[in-house]
């Protein structure tokens, strides 16, 4: 048996990277997973269904809009029957401003307006409207988990980083105080971030990074996934983990105290 039989995921931006690492793991340890990507990414929703069979359903949704994020609600709880996890991983990186984003920075001011909204929209607003979404249904069942995919300090505070690195330290914020709201109903608020660059779509500057083998690879993520996933992470809440620094040889509970710390700014 899999230490997440019975329990029901959402994962966003599923298709690729660490979505599809992360889904990959949860199914792997008995879950099963809704997982949700734009109409772009059909046919890697859809390859991703063929392989890992009857556990995943697919759901083609676009969450920056609160119709996107109640019908990804609605596929977990008419397919799936109920909803245990949210897994906000959905985002862009600074590859969408400037594929050069390290080695050739764009500053601040050289952003159009459309640049800052489409990256807010896609990393902080679709963290919301899916959390606003599935809260409700989380309280009221008693137990819930929310995990928000953020990133480093430093790199929220990189010059040539705007508007990734504020949005990224909104969703960090907004963790915590989605934790202090639900305190008491069962349901935690934590971030989960990889720890370093990691070997993602986002990734796109090869003058910066020639070898992707030194990247963060994505499967790092789902053993401190599975652990904050499972009945294991009761009452903890408003944490930060990093996958990096996750160690996988050691008990589960002592690996969270090595890799995490206080979420947010404090």
């Amino acid at each position: 048996m899999g230490t997440l039989d019975s329990k029901v995921a959402i994962v966003t931006g599923a298709a690729g990277g660490l979505g599809r690492a992360m889904t990959e793991g949860l199914v792997g340890a008995g879950a099963r997973v809704v997982g949700v990507d734009l109409a772009a990414a059909a046919e890697g929703l859809a390859a991703m269904a063929d392989r890992l069979g009857t556990s995943f359903m697919p759901c083609v949704a676009d969450i920056t809009e609160d119709a996107g994020a109640q019908a990804a609600l609605a596929c977990a709880l008419e397919q799936a029957g109920a909803l245990h996890v949210l897994v906000n991983n959905a985002g862009v990186g600074m590859q969408r401003i400037n594929p050069r984003f390290a080695s050739n920075p764009t500053r601040f001011w050289q952003l159009t307006p459309a640049q800052w909204h489409s990256v807010i929209e896609t990393n902080v607003t679709s963290q919301f409207l899916m959390a606003r979404a599935c809260a409700p249904h989380l309280m009221q069942q008693g137990w819930g988990r929310i995990i928000n995919v953020t990133t480093s300090y430093f790199t929220m505070q990189l010059p040539g980083f705007c508007p990734y690195g504020p949005s990224k330290a909104a969703c960090e914020a907004n963790t915590v105080i989605m934790s202090q709201d639900m305190a008491g109903t069962g349901v935690t608020a934590n971030v989960l971030i990889p720890g370093g660059p990691a070997d993602t779509a986002m990734v796109t500057d090869d003058q910066m990074w020639p070898d992707r083998s030194k990247l963060v690879q994505p499967r790092k993520m789902v053993a401190p996934l599975l652990w904050l996933a499972s009945e294991q992470s009761n009452g903890v809440s408003a944490r930060r983990f990093i996958a990096q620094l996750w160690d996988e040889s050691i008990d589960p509970g002592a690996a969270a105290t090595l890799a995490g710390a206080a979420a947010g700014f404090c």
